[in-house]
């Protein structure tokens, strides 16, 4: 295990000159939360995302203009489409033989669609990346019983898990070197982007922004360490770090959050971006660089949020603003789950494992203890998942 608070650039990856260990996959399965790609999407997908809580079509139809002002299109989809092919890309100039198929929870291509592609071509066992990078009920268990449901009402869900194909799981990688090199890269094209606008680099606040969670959810997050909001903060104290020394001057930071739902009698994560905007320009700040480190791609919590809603608040406020860019397809990004896949199939192959992580916080589980990550704490789910140690719920 490494903890290091620095974040040096990895050599390029290149291609073994000999074999490596065989894999225990078949298939790298991409899983994602997904979006609508046109206008008469948009309902029947808020309908899956809000699926059991009773929310009346005219509340999401409300909810959807933020997706009708961008012709009804999640960027989601296309971004990871651009992972995908950036993934299959690095897996083969390592001279890796092994399939990326893509799955979403919550639109085409469902889950159910990935899992009938990796039987048809033939795997028994696959590997699963998620695309959020903390580890939360929204960002990591959720996503562990969506499998096991789709696996059940396939009929191939037995006591032990899958009896069809096989599921592990990436680590959550919030603190994996490749993540947090790939963001500070990000920060300091942000920061030259300020510059271009004519801001004062130097003075400009570094505001780092994720997706808001219940309060209760916050409390169940807690795995390890950490929960959901300490991951993010050890991240951004890292990455602000890193940039201060590269870009020569104090990096001074905060976290913010965005994309709050639910009833205004239900605490949330705060504070909202807008609101911290509001704030600090009262109290003088001109400069701000938004850093959005909860999202591996712009999608829509991105390209509204912050893209729309939280410049136009900086611009009403006076001040000069950039939004820094998400890890997308960046090398660092891509090269560093590329390595989680193969420390993945070390760790499954029962080998000892150096797993990479940097900040202060140690390594997240692969094979997930029960009850981690509830939807609210002291509360099972009362659903199955699986990539963990049973199926306890």
């Amino acid at each position: 295990m490494m903890h290091d608070m620095s974040v040096s650039p990895a050599a390029p990856a290149t291609i073994p000159t000999q074999p490596s260990p065989a894999l225990p996959y078949d298939a790298l399965l991409l899983y994602s939360f997904g979006g609508p790609n046109e206008p008469a999407d948009v309902v029947p997908f808020l309908r899956n995302v809000t699926a059991g809580k009773g929310i009346p079509d005219a509340r999401l139809e409300e909810v959807g203009e933020h997706y009708y002002g961008f012709g009804g299109k999640s960027p989601i989809n296309e971004q990871n489409l651009a992972l995908k092919t950036a993934l299959e890309t690095e897996l083969a100039a390592r001279g890796i033989e092994l399939p990326v198929v893509w799955g979403n929870r919550n639109w085409a291509p469902y889950t159910d669609d990935a899992i009938t592609e990796l039987e048809e071509i033939g795997a028994k066992r696959a590997v699963a990346l998620v695309t959020s990078a903390y580890s939360s009920y929204s960002g990591c268990r959720q996503y562990r019983e969506d499998l096991a449901v789709v696996l059940d009402k396939r009929g191939q869900l037995g006591e032990e898990g899958s009896t069809g194909v096989e599921f592990d799981k990436v680590r959550s990688y919030f603190n994996h070197p490749g993540f947090v090199e790939a963001n500070v890269d990000a920060v300091l094209d942000g920061y030259r982007a300020l510059a271009d606008k004519g801001g004062d680099a130097a003075a400009a606040k570094l505001i780092f922004v994720t997706h808001s969670i219940p309060d209760t959810m916050e409390a169940a997050s807690r795995v390890s360490q950490a929960t959901y909001s300490q991951q993010h903060l050890d991240v951004g104290e890292l990455i602000a770090s890193r940039a201060s020394a590269i870009l020569r001057h104090p990096v001074e930071w905060e976290l913010a959050y965005c994309s709050r739902s639910g009833p205004p009698s239900q605490p949330w994560l705060e504070p909202d971006i807008n609101d911290l905007l509001t704030e600090r320009a009262g109290e003088g700040l001109r400069d701000v660089v938004m850093a959005p480190i909860g999202f591996v791609s712009d999608h829509m919590e991105v390209a509204y949020d912050l893209d729309t809603e939280a410049m136009a608040t900086a611009t009403e406020l006076g001040m000069t603003a950039v939004r820094a860019g998400t890890v997308g397809t960046r090398e660092p990004f891509v090269r560093g789950l590329v390595d989680l896949v193969l420390e993945r199939a070390a760790i499954a192959r029962g080998e000892d494992v150096d797993e990479a992580v940097v900040g202060t916080l140690p390594p997240f589980r692969s094979v997930c203890a029960p009850n981690c990550c509830l939807r609210r704490d002291g509360e099972p789910s009362g659903v199955p998942a699986l990539c963990g140690s049973g199926l306890a719920v």
